[in-house]
C-alpha cells in the first residue's frame, strides 16, 4: 500500500517538473524574440534607390492597328462590243499608263469610220452646190429676176447643207472613237492582276464584268482606326498648346511579323465621320512603297506621332503603385528623408515610363527600388538609381 502510495507522488511530481520546463522555454522565447525586435528598431533606417525627376520634352506617339489599301484601283471593262482578237500583256506584270491591253475586232468599226468620211464628203458636196445657187439668187434677186420665195429657198438650202457637214463630222469623230476603244488600253500605271477573258471572248460595251484590274502600289496608304475621344483629346493638346506640332505628322509601320518597315510615312487625314458601330475614326497614311513589300489588304501596326510634349514629366513604371480601382501612387522621399505617398495621374506609357499629368513636380524624389522595406511616415536613407549602391 505504502509503495502505491510512493509511486503516485513520484508520478505527480514529474507532472508538475515537466510543466514548469514548458512555462521556462517559453518564457526564454519570448524574451529572445522581445530582444531581436529592439534590436531591429534601434537598427540603421532602410536604404531605398531613388530617382529625381526632371523636366524634359518628349515626343508622343500612338501605336494603332490599320491596314494597307492601295493607292489608285482600276476595273478594266470594253467600251465596245466585238471579239477579243489578243490580250497584249503578261498577267502580274508591271504596267504603264497608256499601254494596250487588249485588242478588239476592229473590222466593223474601220467600215464605220469610211462611211461617215463619205457621208462628211457628200455633206460637203452639197454645201458647195447650195452655196453656189445662194448667191447666183441673191445677184437675180437684186435684178428683180427671182422672187424672194426663190432666193430663201436657196439660203435655206445652203443653211441645210452646212448642217449636214457638222452633224457628218460628229457622226465621224464618232466613229473614230469606237474605232480606237477597239484598242483596250491601261488608264494608269501599276500592277496588273489576272485576265477573266482569253482570245476568241464576246466582249459588249461596259460590261459589268471586269476585263482585268491594275493596282498602283506605290506609294501605299495605311488606314488605321483611332478612337473619336482620342483624336479629339489631341486636337485639344495642341490648340491649347500643351503639345506642339511642327510640319506633316511622320508614321511609322510595324509588319505583322514584328519587324519595322524600312520607309517613314506621312499623315494624310482623318475621316471626317466616325463609325457609329465601334466608335473610331479613320487615319489615312502615305507609305513610298518602291520595292514593292506592302499589298493591299496587309494587317500592320502604324506608330504616329502626335507632337512634342515641353516640360514633360516621366516617372519609371516600376515606381507607380495601382490599387483595385487603377489609382496610381508612388513613394516620395521628402527633404527630411521621410516616406510621403503621393497619388498621381499618370496613364500613358514611354517607352518603360509613364507620363504624368499631375501630382509631381522637378526635384521630387521617387522610391524606385526597396519598396517592400518601407511604409508611409518612415525614415529612410537613399541612393540614386543607376549609381554602384543604387543598382
Amino acid at each position: 500500500m505504502l509503495t502505491i502510495e510512493k509511486r503516485g507522488r513520484w508520478a505527480r511530481v514529474g507532472r508538475n517538473t515537466f510543466a514548469g520546463l514548458l512555462a521556462l522555454a517559453s518564457l526564454v522565447a519570448c524574451e529572445q524574440q522581445e530582444g531581436g525586435q529592439g534590436m531591429a528598431a534601434g537598427g540603421p533606417p532602410p536604404e531605398v534607390s531613388v530617382v529625381t525627376l526632371t523636366e524634359q520634352t518628349v515626343e508622343l506617339s500612338n501605336e494603332l492597328p490599320g491596314r494597307t489599301v492601295a493607292f489608285r484601283k482600276a476595273e478594266v471593262r470594253p467600251q465596245v462590243s466585238g471579239i477579243i482578237e489578243q490580250r497584249l500583256f503578261t498577267e502580274g506584270a508591271q504596267v504603264e499608263q497608256g499601254q494596250q491591253l487588249y485588242q478588239i475586232d476592229a473590222a466593223r468599226y474601220q467600215a464605220a469610220v469610211a462611211n461617215a468620211k463619205a457621208q462628211l464628203a457628200r455633206a460637203r458636196a452639197t454645201v458647195t452646190i447650195t452655196e453656189a445657187r445662194e448667191q447666183r439668187y441673191k445677184n437675180l434677186l437684186a435684178e428683180k429676176a427671182v422672187s424672194q420665195q426663190e432666193y430663201d429657198d436657196a439660203l435655206g438650202a445652203y443653211d441645210q447643207a452646212k448642217a449636214d457637214v457638222a452633224v457628218s463630222e460628229a457622226a465621224l469623230r464618232t466613229a473614230e472613237i469606237d474605232l480606237r476603244y477597239t484598242e483596250v488600253k491601261a488608264p494608269i500605271n501599276g500592277r496588273i492582276g489576272i485576265s477573266s477573258v482569253t482570245e476568241g471572248a464576246l466582249v459588249s460595251a461596259q460590261q459589268a464584268a471586269v476585263l482585268t484590274t491594275i493596282t498602283q502600289l506605290d506609294p501605299i496608304y495605311v488606314d488605321v482606326s483611332q478612337s473619336a475621344s482620342r483624336t479629339l483629346q489631341m486636337q485639344r493638346d495642341v490648340q491649347s498648346g500643351k503639345t506642339s506640332r511642327t510640319g506633316t505628322p511622320k508614321v511609322k509601320l510595324i509588319l505583322d511579323d514584328g519587324s519595322e518597315y524600312m520607309h517613314e510615312g506621312e499623315l494624310q487625314f482623318s475621316d471626317v465621320s466616325v463609325n457609329e458601330s465601334t466608335g473610331t475614326v479613320v487615319v489615312r497614311a502615305l507609305f513610298p512603297n518602291p520595292e514593292g513589300m506592302l499589298m493591299p489588304g496587309m494587317f500592320v501596326r502604324a506608330n504616329l506621332t502626335e507632337g512634342e510634349r515641353q516640360n514633360a514629366i516621366l516617372v519609371p513604371q516600376r515606381a507607380v503603385i495601382r490599387d483595385r480601382e487603377g489609382n496610381a501612387s508612388v513613394m516620395l522621399v521628402n527633404a527630411e528623408s521621410v516616406i510621403e505617398p503621393r497619388p498621381v495621374v499618370a496613364n500613358r506609357a514611354i517607352g518603360s515610363d509613364w507620363l504624368v499629368e499631375s501630382g509631381l513636380a522637378a526635384g521630387d524624389k521617387v522610391v524606385v527600388a526597396g519598396l517592400q522595406k518601407i511604409r508611409p511616415g518612415a525614415t529612410v536613407t537613399t541612393v540614386e538609381a543607376g549609381s554602384a549602391q543604387g543598382e
